[in-house]
This record gives C-alpha cells, sequence and structure tokens, in this order.
C-alpha cells in the first residue's frame, strides 16, 4: 500500500485509520487507499481493542499496512495519536473506518497543501454520503456560540460546493494535516475520548494562528457510524466534550460576551437528546476534568497569536439545529438508558 516496499525515504504521506470492530467497513476503505492515484504514502491501522476480525482480516489480505492493536478501547484521540506519533514526513491524513476514498482523493489534499502557505495546517475533504453520493455529508466544520459543531453542507446537494473555500475546522474522518500542526498542537486531546476533538483541535490552531481549507477535488463516500458509541455514551461524551473546549481555549472575555449563547446551548441539548441522566453525567463528569483544563487555559494563554477580536467572528451565534420549541422532555423514568 506504500509508494513502493523498496524505497528508502520517508513516505510523504501517513494515512491514519482509527479502528473498532469496523471489519465489515476496512475493505472498502483499504481498497479505495489502494487505488489511489498518487502513490507517496504508508498506511497505519490503529485498532482501538476490536473484537470482530479486524486485525486478523487486515494482517491476511492487507500486509502492507502497518497495524497497532490497542488492548481496549481507547477511544478516536488516543489511537490517532499513536498513528501520528510515528509519522516521518511531511503529512498526515486521517480517514474513517467507513469511508472510501476516490482516485484522486490524496493527490487533490497534498496538491493543495504543498500550495498552500505553512499556517494553513490542514485541508478538509468533500465527505459525500454513501448511500446518496449527490449528498453532502460533511464539507469542512463550524462552531457556534452555542457549543453546536456543524457539518457544513450537510445534507446539501454536492453540487453547491465545488469552490475551495476557508473552513473554521476540518472533519478528521477525511482530512490531511501538516505534521508540523500536529507538533505544534500536541496532537489530539485524549481527554475528549471521541466526539469533537477535531473541533477541538481546530479551535487550538485557529488561536496560534493556523488556517484551514476545504478542497471539493479531494472526494470520499462515507457511511457514517461505523464505529459509532451507544446513544447514552455518546448523550456523556458530547455534553461534556461541548463545555470543556470552550472551557479550555476561549479566552475569558469572550466566554463571558458569549455567555447567554453558550447557556442557550445547553438547554437546547439537554432538552433535544431526550436522556436528561445521560446529559447530566455528562456535567458531573466535567468536574475530573477541571485539573487538566485550568492547566490547558494557562498553555494555551502563553501560546495564543490572535487577539480575542480576532477569535470572536469565526464562530457564528446561529444554529443549524431544528428550533427549541417544538421539542418536548421526556419523562425522566424513561431515558435512564
Amino acid at each position: 500500500m506504500s509508494a513502493s516496499s523498496a524505497s528508502v525515504h520517508a513516505p510523504n504521506v501517513l494515512v491514519v485509520i482509527p479502528n473498532h470492530n469496523g471489519a465489515v467497513w476496512l475493505p472498502g476503505c483499504l481498497e479505495g487507499l489502494a487505488s489511489q492515484t498518487y502513490r507517496d504514502f504508508e498506511v497505519i491501522l490503529v485498532d482501538n481493542g476490536s473484537t470482530d476480525d479486524s486485525v486478523v482480516l487486515v494482517r491476511n489480505r492487507y500486509p502492507d499496512v502497518q497495524v497497532i492493536a490497542l488492548e481496549h478501547n481507547t477511544g478516536f484521540a488516543t489511537a490517532v495519536n499513536r498513528g501520528i506519533g510515528i509519522a516521518r514526513g511531511q503529512y498526515v491524513a486521517l480517514l474513517n473506518n467507513d469511508a472510501v476514498a476516490k482516485p484522486d482523493w490524496l493527490a487533490a489534499l497534498v496538491e493543495l497543501a504543498d500550495a498552500s502557505p505553512t499556517e494553513v495546517g490542514a485541508i478538509a475533504s468533500k465527505m459525500l454520503r454513501m448511500d446518496d453520493p449527490d449528498r453532502v455529508d460533511d464539507a469542512g466544520d463550524a462552531l457556534s456560540w452555542t457549543g453546536a459543531a456543524q457539518k457544513l453542507g450537510h445534507q446539501q446537494p454536492a453540487k453547491n460546493f465545488v469552490e475551495r473555500t476557508e473552513v473554521f475546522s476540518v472533519c478528521a474522518g477525511a482530512a490531511l494535516y501538516r505534521q508540523s500542526f500536529l507538533k505544534a498542537l500536541g496532537g489530539f486531546d485524549e481527554r475528549f475520548f471521541a466526539y469533537l476533538e477535531d473541533v477541538d483541535l481546530g479551535l487550538r490552531g485557529r488561536l496560534l494562528g493556523y488556517r484551514y481549507l476545504f478542497d471539493p477535488t479531494a472526494q470520499v463516500l462515507h457511511k457514517g457510524q461505523g464505529s459509532a458509541l451507544s446513544r447514552g455514551h455518546y448523550v456523556r461524551l458530547i455534553t461534556r466534550n461541548r463545555l470543556m473546549l470552550f472551557l479550555k481555549s476561549v479566552p475569558l472575555a469572550l466566554l463571558v460576551k458569549h455567555l447567554p449563547h453558550l447557556l442557550y446551548g445547553q438547554l437546547y441539548f439537554f432538552i433535544a437528546y431526550r436522556k436528561p441522566w445521560q446529559s447530566l453525567l455528562g456535567y458531573t463528569s466535567l468536574v475530573s476534568c477541571l485539573p487538566h483544563i485550568l492547566r490547558e487555559r494557562r498553555r494555551m494563554k502563553g501560546l495564543r497569536r490572535i487577539p480575542a477580536s480576532e477569535l470572536d467572528p469565526l464562530l457564528t451565534s446561529e444554529m443549524s439545529e431544528p428550533p427549541l420549541l417544538p421539542l418536548r422532555l421526556p419523562r425522566w423514568g424513561r431515558s435512564r438508558s
């Protein structure tokens, strides 16, 4: 799967695939990489303690793919950091196990990255819905002061997204990162375990002066939820992580200014998720993260290269979710699952 097994130079790109019980998706993902027109890359699968035959399948059918088999599910952030840690070239590409890259995917990403200034830390792919390729799954990510992260273009016609544009952040499900960018940021925050760790990385990068681009010619088909957690676990993590990414990095003046938006977002999702017990567990789990949050705030304050006034307009006050009014609180006893 690498450019050449006899090559003595370090491949320019390391493609990292995090995996947890994704054996059903891996053949499509790996065959898509095998068909890439760009060849100067190597692939590593970081397996998060799968109980299916993921590891055996890859080792038997795709011997060129390096496998790191972790003993248990460490979460997305830890898995990709393990892969990033052995990168030898300029770039690291992250690809979900349930994504199938089109043949020119890597070529397009590397071409744009090479042509961009080093302040462009990452390139977002055009992720198309696998079950409806004429519609977008993700064309880069936006972040709201309500705490909501938005998939740009989600469910919209793919024909409407044909221009290269700047985005707030990139979706780590299919993206190219400069290795220098990842080193400067210290990789993904492993406290997140899963969900919003890519937006957190994007936010921290913004504070250091990095930017991100969306490339519509770098396309993948994405199923989504290839290694998803249970709904209850998702609600606990997303509730905690939504607050953690703001508290870690956003300057205090902006937190105070946008406190009404942030509080509205907490109320909205508490009601919308219809799992109040899991939401409360998410809030309480934030307490154990406070020492980490405070350390990161001090660290980011020292690293920050842009003023708060420059960050403020990069986030929106809008939400793409349905209006709150039609949503109703479920009965408490039915939500403890």
